[in-house]
């Protein structure tokens, strides 16, 4: 294991301020920003600590956010040990297994998604209050998002130089999707609710992970991120019944669920749609950013995947016709030379 300044302290932590007694420490996973994970492990059993250097990442947004869920009664890291100053946290462990590792290996998707909407209703139910509590995802948030594909995908990954009449069709685009986001009812919203963000567990499952980032916005943002996601996709119908059998959960809860849920099937799958594809589109930018500045690899494998459901998507809607033909033809042509291009740049 990499010994650094940080995972001294760590130890030091550990053992001398928690008393935690005899234990072995080995890297859990590192997520997209600076914050790792680490597993230890002692006779008892095992935690997690989380390492956010205080320069770098701010560890209040996670305490707050894990306080909210928990009084939803969503099943999320209990904190058993906190050093601000220093930016470490001593967690639950909620185990190793995201929900992504049964998917691919061919288990029945079924039950896993059912838990997971199941516990994504009672975010949006019960945290009414709590999203009271939380930024708006208002209009910047949305905007800026959404400009992150021009300037990291299109120019930088794609090595692409946007004519005048792209980038005025790409503001009206911006300019579409963030009134429409605008327009769905405001609940909590995870911002990453994913495959590699719910954790199977013995008990309560899933564990709900990477929360710290959840602001108060679209009623359907966390159910596309859920159901469109990045890292494996589904046949549209089943998509489809899963949004319905959403709505049912929110229907069943009465008028508050009822004011979720939209008027009907087909304008939920409106709002579902719109903002998956202000997710996608910011997350085309993310990606390259994450490979292109921070040096990750692996999410260049999950843009051919993010940039089909953005084609996908667009095709749908007569106001987005200019957007889907510029996807066509502009971007999606180059999508293969750029991961070649960039797969090169990272070979010894």
């Amino acid at each position: 294991m990499q010994t650094d300044s940080r995972l001294t302290l760590i130890q030091a932590w550990l053992a001398q301020d928690l008393a935690l007694g005899p234990f072995t420490i080995e890297v859990a996973s590192a997520d997209a920003s600076f914050r790792r994970y680490f597993r230890v492990t002692t006779p008892g059993g095992t935690r997690i600590v989380m390492d956010a250097p205080p320069d770098k990442e701010d560890i209040a947004p996670f305490l707050k956010m894990q306080g909210l869920l928990a009084g939803c009664g969503v099943h999320v890291p209990a904190v058993l040990a906190a050093d601000l100053p220093r930016g470490l946290l001593l967690l639950e462990d909620l185990g190793n297994t995201p929900l992504l590792a049964p998917l691919q290996a061919g288990a029945s998707p079924g039950p896993l998604y059912t838990s997971a909407l199941q516990a994504l209703a009672q975010i949006q139910l019960r945290g009414a209050q709590a999203a009271t509590q939380l930024d708006p995802y208002d209009a910047a948030v949305l905007r800026r998002e959404l400009q992150l594909m021009p300037e990291w995908f299109c120019h930088t990954h794609l090595q692409l130089t946007l004519t005048p009449d792209e980038q005025a069709m790409l503001a009206a685009t911006e300019a579409f999707l963030v009134t429409e986001a605008l327009a769905q009812p405001q609940v909590f919203v995870h911002r990453d609710y994913h495959s590699r963000n719910l954790m199977v567990t013995a008990e309560r499952s899933p564990g709900v992970i990477d929360f710290q980032d959840a602001l108060r916005g679209p009623a359907a943002y966390d159910l596309v991120s859920i159901l469109k996601d990045c890292y494996i996709s589904w046949p549209r119908a089943q998509v489809e019944a899963w949004v319905a059998e959403f709505r049912a959960l929110l229907l069943a809860e009465g008028p508050a669920g009822a004011q979720l849920a939209g008027s009907s099937q087909a304008e939920y799958l409106r709002w579902f749609d719109l903002i998956g594809l202000q997710r996608h589109i910011k997350v085309l930018g993310i990606f390259a950013r994450l490979f292109w500045r921070d040096g990750k690899v692996g999410y260049l494998n999950d843009l051919p995947l993010t940039l089909a459901y953005v084609r996908e998507t667009a095709s749908r809607f007569p106001e987005l016709c200019d957007f889907h033909r510029f996807v066509d033809t502009r971007l999606a042509p180059h999508l293969a030379a750029a991961h070649q291009r960039a797969t090169q740049s990272t070979s010894p």
